[in-house]
C-alpha cells in the first residue's frame, strides 16, 4: 500500500533529481522509494552502496582473477629491462 509523503527540498536539487530519474526512465517517487529502501535494507551484511557507486561499479565487467603482484612485476620488467 502506498502513502503520500511531503518533502521540502531545494528547487535546484529537485530539478537535478528529476533529470536523473528521467535519464533512468523511473519516476522520482520510485527513485526516492528505492533509496529509502536501500537505507533500511538489513538483509545484507555489506553496507549499502551509494547510488552513484552502484552505477559506476557496473562499468567494470572484469571477472577474471588477476594476480596484481605478477602483473606489476611483468609491467616493470617490460618497462625497465628492454
Amino acid at each position: 500500500m502506498n502513502s503520500k509523503l511531503t518533502l521540502n527540498v531545494n528547487k535546484n536539487i529537485i530539478g537535478r533529481a528529476k533529470s536523473y530519474a528521467a535519464a533512468r526512465r523511473i519516476s522520482l517517487s520510485k527513485l526516492v522509494e528505492n533509496y529509502l529502501k536501500s537505507l533500511s535494507d538489513d538483509s545484507s551484511e555489506a553496507p549499502a552502496l551509494a547510488p552513484r557507486t552502484k552505477e559506476l561499479s557496473r562499468i567494470v565487467k572484469n571477472r577474471a582473477k588477476i594476480d596484481y603482484k605478477k602483473a606489476k612485476e611483468e609491467y616493470l620488467s617490460s618497462k625497465y629491462l628492454k
